[in-house]
């Protein structure tokens, strides 16, 4: 295995962490705030890091392949997050809060252990943004871009991390990373112009943008979204929200090439949506004709919100504009559902995502044709293709780590002293990357702060698991792949 590379990657990611750290020690210095060697140090020590780990790992190199692939895109989740916990540790906070919060970003899951937002120096506020936006594309496409140049399979990486069923657009991988960025660069520009002209300022509508883009979901205020609820920044954000749970690559043809078809024609991207309009008009239709004191004040009011959270929740941005786990049981039970759903492939969501619950429900669809017509053949097709045996399995295998990861991960949290409802919750939304749970301990209205350390470090290592979806994690944990 050649170790070279991937230390050498890992070296030039680090460097690059280290100098996105300047603009939030560019924002203390103009607020004139006393913590403004938070970022001096942490920038300096993180760049130090970097080009340590680059200097000795330069030389000549031999082609890399598939488990250097492998290897690198677990230890960029792993290592990453140690190091953008720098600034954390500066500023006082514990190893494992630290930690938990680096994470949270950078899978962009957006759970928590901070409180007191609209008062933290807007250094830190501004770093946590950051790690989201560079947490949603910018690590693939950082890595993808820098990988050839260091003899490591580019395209490996983007499949290993993406998942992205659209297959490439572009003949070289360095222009589908660089298409990707623009495209990810533009609509977050888009968005953050859109947010400034609903009312917030320029510092909010940027962080915000930032988050939105990435599906992430850190706020700058405890309210998250319910703080904007008196604007029309949750119109904006909805829409947004809804863009980042759709394929990149399908939007890059679509801004930078003009080509709309492949957009229409990808199947993802209506199941998407008619699963977020039918969970929306679900909530909708059960507060009009049960619920009583009505919590909206009509119909669109109702729409408005459930469509807000439902899509906040599906591509696992977690943006709250209420608290929606006081809304019923069955309103309890469709945003569980909606947790484990996800958004497109090659998205910035994650979950379980479109195009495996297509293939999934087809496969048993099949299966059951076969159970009662044994010689039938039923050949299972998606986007008009017939599907091989080996994304079958690759999709099976993912369900099966999915639900395990999960069930292992909810036993650990019950073992740990939380109820039944905040420890499969706080598990579902760890493994889907969504961020707020269910209930008074994590739901919408609160944080994660008051879990034992225990218990973070098990949705921590949950939420890496389902940002890297299950596979590369347990091939880099298998005997075989340390051996010759």
């Amino acid at each position: 295995m050649q170790l070279r590379p991937v230390l050498l990657a890992i070296g030039i990611m680090t460097v690059l962490l280290g100098m996105a750290m300047i603009p939030c020690m560019l924002i203390d210095w103009a607020d004139h705030r006393p913590e403004t060697y938070v970022f001096e140090v942490s920038s300096f020590g993180t760049i130090l890091i970097g080009t340590c780990i680059w200097v000795l790992s330069r030389g000549e190199v031999e082609r890399s392949g598939q488990r250097e692939a492998f290897l690198l895109t677990v230890l960029v989740w792993v290592y990453l997050p140690v190091i953008a916990s720098i600034p954390f540790l500066a500023s006082g906070m514990s190893f494992t809060d630290s930690v938990f919060e680096c994470i949270s970003g950078l899978t962009t899951t957006g759970a928590t252990v901070l409180t007191g937002l609209d008062d933290m120096p807007r250094g830190l506020l501004l770093w946590r943004a950051i790690l989201q936006w560079i947490g949603g594309i910018g690590i693939i496409v950082t890595a993808i871009a820098i990988l050839p140049q260091l003899r490591v399979g580019g395209m490996q990486l983007f499949e290993l991390e993406s998942s992205d069923m659209s297959g490439k657009f572009l003949p070289r991988i360095t222009d589908i990373a660089a298409y990707l960025g623009l495209t990810y660069l533009i609509i977050s520009m888009l968005c953050a112009l859109l947010y400034y002209l609903t009312g917030m300022n320029w510092f909010d509508a940027i962080t915000h943008s930032m988050t939105t883009m990435s599906a992430g979901g850190y706020s700058t205020h405890d309210a998250s979204f319910g703080y904007f609820n008196d604007t029309n920044a949750p119109y904006v954000a909805t829409v947004f929200m809804f863009i980042a749970g759709l394929p990149f690559s399908l939007l890059a043809m679509l801004l930078l090439q003009g080509r709309i078809r492949p957009m229409l024609t990808d199947p993802q991207p209506r199941v998407y949506l008619g699963l977020a309009l039918f969970f929306s008009t679900a909530i909708v239709v059960y507060h009009e004709a049960v619920v009583e004191p009505p919590i909206f004040d009509h119909v669109f009011h109702g729409f408005k919100e459930a469509l807000f959270n439902i899509i906040s929740i599906m591509t696992g941005t977690g943006y709250a504009s209420a608290p929606y786990d006081t809304w019923g049981p069955p309103v309890m039970t469709i945003f569980l559902v909606a947790t484990f759903v996800g958004g497109c492939a090659g998205s910035a969501a994650c979950g379980l995502k479109m195009f495996r619950l297509e293939i999934a429900a087809k496969t048993i669809v099949a299966y059951s044709r076969r159970m009662t017509q044994p010689h039938r053949r039923t050949p299972i097709r998606y986007a008009g293709k017939a599907v091989n045996e080996e994304t079958l399995q690759s999709v099976m295998v993912f369900v099966f780590l999915y639900l395990v990861t999960f069930l292992g991960a909810a036993a650990l949290l019950g073992l740990a002293g939380l109820d039944a409802l905040t420890a499969i919750s706080a598990s579902a939304t760890s493994v889907s990357n969504v961020g707020p749970g269910l209930g008074p301990l994590i739901g919408p209205s609160s944080t994660f702060q008051e879990l034992s350390d225990f218990a973070k470090w098990v949705c921590a290592i949950a939420m890496l698991l389902g940002r890297l979806e299950f596979v590369a994690v347990f091939v880099v944990m298998t005997r075989r792949f340390w051996r010759g």
